[in-house]
């Protein structure tokens, strides 16, 4: 669901970052040298205008970092559908061929470059056809395997993850289709031991990521908004 690295300056930009009555400006410098948090949330979920950070994550160095357990983890869709014969219906696909990091900083908050990725090809729903008309036709799988997000900011938590859930806004890149869109989700998650765990969902419209409605079998029309979900459960990296 790359890394960022804090240099020797950090600790009184991350301390500047962390004020909850200063307001921060996101720029690439910034993302260099601190911690992806931000005091006060202020985007929806959803595609953002803003353009891609599309961050340099070579040089990335976290304090601690979290591998997702993919046998616990999941990603999924949701999307309106009118059937014939049956009327409305939500279609589901998810997949757990679903990998990455999760990078916290010193003082246990997020680090920009924190990344998941999903394999698109493992998508199921309940529909064998529609599976083989979204990987061959409208996400073309064989030519874009993959979904990516890069973490790049996060609005909302103003402390270190803890044994609560807490709630909070993720800002990221997220590369699906071969398109690539500044995205923000909503999260929950907690962190209990070596235990992190947590949820987030966004939407988009199909346009967005120029993909093409898919028309198969009995589907009479379709919402291109698209919901998408994941579920992590991580564990400290060894």
């Amino acid at each position: 669901m790359t890394d960022a690295i804090a240099h020797p300056r950090s600790r009184s930009i991350r301390f500047l970052a962390l004020m909850p009555l200063v307001a921060v400006a996101l720029s690439g410098l910034i993302w260099n040298a601190a911690s992806a948090q931000e005091a006060t949330p202020t985007a929806t979920p959803g595609v953002l205008p803003s353009p891609a950070a599309n961050l340099d994550c070579s040089t990335v160095a976290p304090t601690t970092t979290y591998a997702i357990d993919s046998e616990s983890s999941a990603v999924r869709y949701l999307a309106q559908e009118e059937l014939a014969g049956k009327g409305a219906n939500t279609a589901v696909g998810e997949t757990n061929a679903f990998i990455g990091n999760i990078y916290l900083d010193e003082t246990g908050l997020p680090l920009a470059c924190s990344r998941w990725d999903a394999d698109l090809r493992t998508l199921k729903s309940d529909e064998s056809r529609r599976d083989n008309f979204l990987y061959n036709n409208t996400l073309q799988t064989e030519q874009y395997p993959l979904a990516t997000f890069i973490l790049t900011s996060v609005e909302g938590l103003s402390q270190p993850l803890g044994a609560d859930d807490v709630t909070f806004t993720l800002i990221g890149d997220l590369t699906i289709h071969g398109v690539t869109k500044s995205v923000s989700w909503a999260a929950t998650a907690k962190l209990d031991g070596d235990a992190l765990t947590g949820s987030a969902a966004t939407t988009f419209n199909m346009a967005d990521f120029d993909i093409q409605p898919p028309k198969v079998g009995p589907v009479v029309s379709l919402d291109e908004n698209v919901k998408l979900e994941v579920d992590i459960s991580a564990k400290v990296a060894q």
